[in-house]
């Protein structure tokens, strides 16, 4: 099979219109800090068992068709043996990889930040491949203040997105593309769409110029929202400008874009969501969700590390992913919650 094919086919059976994308990709660190605030320890077996409860959640296929893992967890198997990415296969779950190498400061730009983990990708994308993994994600971060992103902060950040997503593509793995715009600070709305039109149009333009097929490619993108210590929107006003700011950047080739949670509270980012899809008219694209603490932290909170509450733990998680759907097709309510 050719390596299109093997890209055409992981993008039909990610993007089908209903179903979203879990990410389940925290670093060892990250995740210590989620465990330590449920008091559970960060060792290497509470890990595996945490994301075997994520994978094994009976009915998960039904509203996630992708997640995304950390490499730990692509070499872990379960209690019976099996692998932890067979195990999401099973459930019609197509395995990806997180293959940056985290972020640190910019030289030449105070206040933005720049990922690591271009040297050695096409490597390592063939081993994460040879694993079960068929697509990948790369997350670079921009801060919002007065005088950043810099100029020099969007061009070299759209660079390693366009490097990275190119180098996925030579082995046959689709990327996903994360320019996250952090939502910390005292931005407003009007601000933050300004910051996001930056970072799309250069993220589109490195893309371009890397000759990246953006067919073969999904965009994970925060919303268009305020700063945190800025006050809230509505979910119209969110929506309003978010599709505003995506369709003057982002090509009708890109087949779907999946809406990362930064930060916003799970039912927050279900309402957006629910919003986006109501315009989608409006949209060439499939509007998705990509989300990580929306979608695991109420089951996180559920299992606390006992064996007992994993079927509760993972009913938590079935229903937020089944409200997430709904969003999908437009038809969330916030009666919905419980």
């Amino acid at each position: 099979m050719s390596l299109a094919n093997d890209m055409d086919r992981t993008i039909a059976d990610l993007i089908d219109g209903r179903r979203g994308i879990l990410a389940a990709d925290e670093s060892t660190g990250t995740i210590a800090k989620r465990f330590e605030a449920v008091g559970v320890s960060s060792t290497e077996d509470a890990r595996r068992d945490y994301r075997t409860l994520l994978l094994s959640a009976p009915g998960l296929g039904d509203y996630v068709s992708g997640v995304i893992l950390y490499e730990e967890t692509l070499g872990q198997a379960d209690a019976d043996g099996r692998p932890l990415p067979e195990v999401a296969t099973g459930q019609g779950i197509v395995p990806g990889i997180k293959v940056d190498k985290g972020k640190g400061p910019l030289p030449g730009a105070p206040g933005d930040m720049i990922t690591y983990g271009l040297d050695g990708l096409a490597e390592r994308l063939e081993s994460y491949k040879s694993r079960g993994a068929r697509f990948a994600k790369w997350r670079e971060v921009y801060p919002i203040t007065d005088h950043n992103p810099t100029d020099l902060g969007l061009s070299a950040n759209a660079e390693m997105l366009a490097r990275y997503a190119a180098t996925c593509q030579a082995v046959g793995i689709v990327p996903i593309v994360e320019p996250e715009v952090l939502i910390d600070g005292e931005h407003d709305l009007e601000r933050s769409a300004a910051v996001n039109e930056r970072v799309w149009h250069s993220v589109y333009h490195a893309l371009h110029r890397h000759g990246v097929k953006l067919e073969y490619t999904i965009l994970k993108p925060s919303m268009v929202t305020p700063g945190k210590e800025a006050g809230t929107a509505s979910p119209e006003q969110v929506a309003e400008e978010t599709l505003k700011i995506l369709r003057r950047t982002v090509p009708a080739a890109v087949p779907a874009i999946h809406f990362l949670s930064g930060g916003q509270s799970a039912t927050d980012a279900t309402a957006n969501l629910n919003a986006l899809n109501q315009l989608r008219d409006k949209a060439p694209w499939q509007l998705g969700f990509s989300y990580a603490r929306a979608l695991q932290e109420p089951a996180m909170k559920a299992w606390a590390g006992k064996p007992e509450n994993v079927n509760p733990a993972q009913k938590k998680l079935v229903e937020r992913a089944r409200l997430n759907h709904l969003a999908m097709l437009g038809e969330y309510n916030a009666s919905l919650e419980t």
